[in-house]
């Protein structure tokens, strides 16, 4: 949303929004001179808006809750309501479309993808999940001097279907494992909204698709788009001479008829590495050099919670991630693992959602015994209501870690304070963020 809002303030119109809560994100919107309030009372509209409902467009996300005092007036009065989807597809319609979907990797995919164009210079915008740590934003703009036409790099969303309002020329899929099964209802369906979504990609573009996703669709599903396999090891597209060190990564990509050797990503994470062979395949179509591509790469530092080292010194190591689905959770851990093998791992983990808990509660259990220690938090609802005999203890039985504990985040700094973790992660999509500060605090004391 906040990206879209950067949109068109960036276009001289008059952004206004609401958010539950404050936070740096709405912070700084509005010190770029957006107006957002933090009350769903209709008080809280502002009277300009009120005031000339024709000329006012409404954006809003599936993500508000269905009885929004706001949103019920904006649809009682007449006033032009779009989602947030609707308005990505009206804006890039007529732009040459990079749209990268995947059930995780999305984030990081896009955001290398974004930045490799802005480095290289090339005329580009780009609407991301995340806040880039090279740019402090997820909104990405480079208007370039001549008349080459832009590239927009979109992330894809499946929730609640809406990567299918795109228009993608290039395509990339990261993944395509279960999730969001309160809205596609079982796998079957989520992975035919995934092929649907292939089915938008111009026929005379490219899709790129992981190998894991490519046999979960099957070759048939994919109709008469162009595609390239990648994947770590297989694939047109993979990596080799892969090395993990305690900062960055490094590896060969290698592609159809080339090789580019030495690259390094200052992103940890194998899952990373992989995410990176999708990006460099694509910006190579898009006739980026190796030079650029190899300095792009280097100097790209990550987006905000994925994978971001918070402290690091020769005693301790804390790392934040946004990891929410046992699939992320298993890759995340597994590079934490690879990278200090001989160093006790602490995971804190706060569940996203009551259906997704329920849905996948031996997957989260699994992925997260892959850690020594397990501490769970309470699941954060978001706009879902408790589903009765739904708690995030319910993962603790089939947890194998050697110690494993549900906490209060109240009492969280007392509980690490006593236990003295070695390597500590957190990871989570709810408001997990906000322990990030008062954690690293006490660290560097």
């Amino acid at each position: 949303m906040s990206a879209i809002g950067r949109w068109f303030h960036h276009r001289g119109i008059p952004v206004y929004g609401y958010d539950r809560q404050e936070s740096p994100l709405t912070l700084k919107l509005a010190e770029e001179g957006m107006q957002i309030n933090y009350e769903d009372t209709v008080e809280n509209i502002a009277p300009m808006v009120k005031e000339d409902p024709e000329n006012i467009l409404v954006v809003w996300t599936p993500a508000i809750p269905k009885d929004s005092r706001q949103l019920a007036y904006f649809r009682e009065n007449g006033f032009a309501l779009k989602k947030r989807a609707e308005v990505l597809g009206m804006i890039t319609q007529s732009m040459n479309t990079v749209a990268v979907a995947g059930t995780h990797g999305k984030t990081t995919t896009s955001s290398i993808v974004a930045h490799l164009l802005k480095s290289a210079g090339k005329n580009m915008a780009a609407f991301l999940g995340g806040l880039t740590q090279n740019y402090g934003s997820n909104f990405i703009l480079h208007e370039g001097e001549g008349r080459e036409s832009p590239t927009v790099v979109v992330e894809a969303d499946e929730f609640d279907r809406s990567f299918l309002h795109l228009h993608p020329n290039t395509g990339i899929v990261t993944s395509v494992d279960p999730d969001h099964l309160d809205i596609y209802g079982d796998a079957g369906q989520m992975v035919q909204g995934f092929v649907d979504f292939i089915g938008l990609i111009s026929r005379k573009g490219r899709l790129y698709i992981q190998t894991g996703a490519f046999n979960k669709l099957q070759r048939e599903s994919l109709g008469n788009v162009p595609h390239v396999v990648y994947g770590m090891s297989e694939g047109e597209v993979h990596a080799e001479n892969v090395s993990a060190g305690t900062l960055s990564f490094k590896f060969d990509y290698v592609g159809p008829g080339k090789r580019i050797s030495g690259l390094e990503l200052k992103v940890p994470g194998f899952h990373n590495v992989e995410n990176a062979l999708a990006a460099i395949a694509v910006v190579d179509q898009l006739g980026l050099t190796e030079a650029q591509i190899r300095e792009g790469l280097s100097s790209f530092k990550g987006v905000k919670r994925r994978f971001e080292f918070v402290y690091q010194d020769d005693k301790r190591v804390y790392i934040d991630d946004y990891a929410h689905h046992p699939e992320e959770i298993r890759a995340f851990l597994s590079s934490v693992k690879a990278m200090y093998p001989q160093r006790r791992l602490t995971a804190i983990f706060q569940p996203h959602l009551f259906t997704r808990t329920r849905d996948f509660a031996s997957g989260f259990s699994e992925s997260l015994s892959l850690a020594d220690e397990v501490v769970l938090l309470d699941i954060y609802p978001a706009r879902e209501e408790p589903i009765p005999g739904v708690h995030a203890e319910m993962l603790l039985p089939e947890i194998t870690a050697g110690k494993k504990s549900l906490q209060k985040k109240e009492n969280l700094l007392d509980y690490l304070k006593a236990s003295d973790p070695e390597v500590l992660v957190t990871l989570g999509a709810g408001d997990i963020d906000r322990l990030v500060g008062p954690i690293a605090n006490w660290i560097r004391t």
